[in-house]
């Protein structure tokens, strides 16, 4: 036979026949996939969030100097053994040579999509008889943009870092009991000090780096740590945040600099996302498991109860491959509607907990997405779990002699 006329027909008749059965095998089927796109939704929305939050304010990947080593001066030998220990030399602010040259070839790397110059140093700032430790940050606002969103954590004032102007955290603001417009002073290590406007409040999404950061423009930090015409590092924005560490080793191999990108600098955070996708893979996969043995175990009673079926079909010229094909298409069947159901089930889902999972400041833990690719995904995987799963009562089906199981 040409089409699968036939085996489809008797296959959907099955079906109809046990409809009791039926709707439980769809039934467990759909519950599976709905936990799987559930547990993917969420799992993908709170990542999301986390790294979001740990990236928010700081560069993908970070390029500078490297930090300065001690050596002993004289060459060990076997009379005189070199020194166990070597005093550190204190680290001191150190600047990247020929930068802009530097700048441009980071830029034509593949996967950085912005670099920013910076020139950041610790500091003090002053106003009235309230001083707190702070980091200076100067830069051109408009190419640290690229890099570092600002524009969503400005709370108050404008984005705006012209000469004599500074963007810095609520906390800080709140510490020096400073409002927007006033005006305070920064002194550098170096002895240098600048009065700066503050021109916008910025809420960074952390107390540590709200009470620490302040961004000011490149000339004015430079002035102030005594690097003209220098920086102290490239802050870089890449295109796929979970492959920065690849990059990162790539900028390190050809700029000879120090290289360290998010994911080294926060590789606990890492090391977490990492262990909870591992922990999520093998619910899937038990969760799979019982569902392919649910589908195999409800066709393989079905198999039981149709012997007699099965054997007036064999009788009346039905072949092996035929009733193979239809317990294979029963399986297919049931794994895509199985799917169908678990997906829109997985979206009721994520569509309650995304309104009842709120973040410490109130807003949703994540958000949800219908993504039209996974539910697709899930469908051609669940007809192929459903094929695989019916291949045993598929061919207990086709083994059947005719006149036993009409007997039967």
């Amino acid at each position: 036979m040409g089409t699968l006329g036939f085996e489809w027909t008797v296959a959907l008749r099955f079906l109809r026949e046990g409809r009791m059965q039926t709707a439980l095998i769809i039934g467990g089927a759909a519950v599976g996939v709905g936990v799987i796109y559930f547990i993917t939704a969420v799992l993908v929305g709170v990542q999301s969030d986390l790294i979001r939050r740990v990236t928010g304010a700081q560069a993908h990947i970070v390029l500078k100097p490297p930090e300065e080593t001690v050596a002993p001066l004289v060459a060990a030998t076997a009379d005189a053994p070199r020194l166990a220990s070597v005093q550190a030399r204190p680290q001191r602010l150190t600047t990247i040579d020929g930068w802009t040259t530097l700048a441009r070839q980071t830029e034509t790397t593949e996967g950085v999509v912005a670099v920013a110059a910076v020139a950041t140093g610790a500091a003090l700032a002053i106003k009235g008889n309230a001083s707190r430790s702070i980091v200076v940050l100067g830069t051109d606002l408009n190419q640290y943009m690229r890099v570092v969103r600002l524009d969503d954590k400005l709370t108050q004032g404008v984005l705006r870092l012209e000469p004599g102007e500074a963007l810095i955290g609520v906390e800080l603001a709140r510490d020096l009991g400073a409002v927007l417009g006033d005006r305070f002073r920064v002194q550098s290590a170096e002895n240098a000090s600048q009065v700066f406007q503050i021109r916008g409040l910025l809420d960074l999404g952390s107390r540590e780096l709200n009470r620490r950061n302040v961004y000011v423009d490149l000339r004015g930090a430079q002035s102030l740590l005594n690097i003209p015409g220098r920086i102290t590092n490239l802050d870089i924005a890449v295109g796929d945040i979970m492959r920065a560490e690849q990059i990162a080793a790539r900028l390190r191999a050809q700029s000879g600099q120090l290289v360290e990108s998010w994911i080294q600098t926060n590789n606990q955070v890492f090391a977490a996302i990492n262990n909870q996708n591992i922990m999520t893979l093998l619910i899937r996969v038990f969760v799979t498991v019982v569902v392919a043995l649910g589908i195999a175990s409800v066709l393989v009673v079905s198999v039981v109860q149709k012997r007699k079926e099965i054997g007036i079909l064999r009788a009346i010229g039905a072949t092996r491959a035929q009733m193979l094909r239809v317990f294979l298409l029963q399986g297919a069947m049931v794994g895509i509607a199985g799917a169908l159901v678990g997906s829109a089930l997985g979206l009721a889902l994520v569509g309650i907990f995304s309104r009842v999972l709120r973040s410490a400041s109130g807003t949703p833990l994540f958000t949800l997405h219908f993504d039209a690719n996974l539910i697709g995904i899930f469908v051609i995987a669940s007809a192929l779990l459903g094929l695989i799963a019916a291949v045993l009562p598929a061919r207990n089906a086709a083994d059947l002699d005719p006149a036993q199981a009409i007997r039967g």
